[in-house]
């Protein structure tokens, strides 16, 4: 891949990026959230189309119009969130779109037959090509998804997070898969967080940072892990989050207080508080539990074990009605799916959470609702501030404003956000930075989740960096460096 060139409206994600890959190594791409990885796998694999740069397989000049013309080429592409069908059988699956039939007639003994061969190629002869693929393990889908890629004789296999769900034992195996696929010249594209896996399984590197080619065709041996953190982690931006210096003295008494909270298979014992005034941040890679933790906290989703209390008062397990009467409000990540309803007003989403203070023997009064959204609006500098406009059609920094304002609306004491500048432009930003520092003035708790690590420090007094659940360390966000987060978060450890 020579000079990608990828751009999305007001982003360009990948700007010039090199990628060569030889027969037969593992190519190890590294780059921490937002550098550009699944946008240059997508463009390999023919879901994305490159605006500028080439792609050449094999000697020869090649366009990928689509996956189906990748697959063709023999490119395939296991992705972290395995594309399979729960319903249908392991052989079903595995030439699902490429179905082995004759003068119209599926072959499904030819299709069993084959499939059979490939999970014996892979060493897997306890899976059956009639089991569904739902009732496999993680592992089990993860060797479907491989057979899968190789009914087309891929010559290059792309896996993205292959290990992310599975056991010790599991990642042995998928290693001793993807080894004995190198021997029979197969190429492999590995994309992982956990660099002790680069150094087991890797030949080369490249690094990947806000979609630019740091380095390419690195040694994996001869770079330490402090040296491909540094090159992942570039130059810490952290001015433009906070206008002035913030005392921890003047923060008040604890306001959130969360203790040994756990939901299996997402993450397990965690605590923390936040005070009134306090800004804390979650540090992780995806995968980590951040968002799960927001949810759990705000009652969406129900802990198996711990608590979580409100200014002493405690909540009641996997109930939103307890949170947001407590005064706990949510800015979820995905806000035009999760927040808000798109066709309706932005009266009418500014007012969701309050729709008792603001309707009479159940009829809404939409004069109370206009001008109580206007007026929140004006403050948080709302563009247009038009209560009776569309929430569809404003920007995305402006429908988050919309997220806020509910809130503030709601006048609530615990403020979580999850990704809360995503899809956002520079100028807001800006103007969310700006604001959160001023709910926080105001005596709010705030608990941030960002893929953006200079964003965490940037914005938190204090940050908790997660790995796979776990809390692995607590510290002062004026003190910590973007590396030193990396650094915990690949390696699991908080030296």
């Amino acid at each position: 891949m020579r000079g990608i060139v990828k751009r999305f409206p007001g982003v360009r994600a990948l700007d010039g990026v090199d990628l060569d890959v030889r027969p037969g190594e593992v190519h190890c791409l590294l780059g921490q959230n937002g550098a550009g990885k699944s946008t240059l796998i997508k463009t390999l694999s023919g879901a994305h189309q490159p605006d500028a740069g080439e792609i050449v397989w094999r000697g020869e000049a090649v366009a990928l119009p689509s996956p189906v013309s990748a697959l063709r080429h023999g490119i395939a592409t296991m992705y972290q969130e395995l594309d399979l069908v729960p319903g249908l059988s392991v052989a079903e699956n595995v030439f699902l779109g490429h179905e082995r039939s004759r003068h119209g007639f599926l072959r499904r003994a030819a299709a069993r037959a084959e499939t059979a061969a490939l999970l014996d190629r892979l060493g897997h002869t306890e899976i059956s090509p009639d089991d569904e693929v739902g009732d496999l393990s993680a592992a089990g889908q993860q060797l479907v998804s491989m057979a899968r890629a190789l009914a087309h004789d891929a010559r290059l296999l792309v896996a993205d997070e292959p290990t992310a769900a599975l056991a010790a034992d599991e990642v042995d195996n998928l290693f001793r898969i993807l080894g004995g696929l190198t021997e029979r010249g197969v190429a492999v594209v590995y994309i992982s967080h956990r660099l002790e896996e680069i150094r087991r399984i890797g030949d080369r590197v490249t690094v990947l940072k806000d979609g630019r080619t740091v380095a390419t065709g690195l040694d994996a041996e001869e770079h330490t892990t402090s040296e491909l953190v540094d090159m992942m982690a570039g130059r810490t931006v952290r001015t433009a989050f906070r206008e002035t210096e913030r005392d921890p003295a003047g923060h008040g008494d604890v306001l959130l207080e969360v203790s040994g909270l756990g939901r299996r298979g997402e993450f397990d014992d965690v605590s923390f508080g936040v005070r009134a005034g306090e800004i804390v941040g979650l540090a992780g890679l995806m995968g980590s539990g951040r968002s799960e933790i927001l949810e759990t906290v705000f009652g969406a989703r129900r802990p198996d074990h711990g608590t979580v209390s409100v200014a002493g008062t405690r909540l009641r397990p996997g109930s939103v009605a307890s949170a947001v009467g407590a005064g706990v409000g949510l800015a979820p990540e995905e806000r035009k799916s999760q927040a808000l309803l798109l066709d309706m007003s932005v009266a009418d989403n500014v007012t969701l959470a309050s729709l008792p203070a603001y309707s009479r023997f159940g009829f809404s009064l939409s004069g109370a609702e206009t001008t109580v959204a206007a007026s929140t609006l004006e403050h948080l500098d709302l563009r247009p501030a038009d209560p009776h406009r569309q929430s569809r059609t404003l920007s995305g920094g402006n429908q988050q404003k919309v997220v806020l304002a509910r809130w503030l609306v709601r006048g609530c004491r615990v403020l979580l956000l999850d990704e809360p500048t995503r899809g956002v432009d520079a100028g807001a930003r800006a103007e969310l930075y700006r604001l959160i520092h001023g709910l926080a003035a105001d005596g709010v708790a705030v608990v941030v989740v960002s893929s953006e690590i200079p964003e965490v420090l940037g914005l938190a007094d204090r940050v908790l960096v997660l790995r796979e659940g776990r809390v692995l360390a607590e510290r002062p966000a004026d003190t910590t460096s973007e590396a030193d987060v990396l650094d915990m978060v690949m390696e699991g450890s908080t030296a």
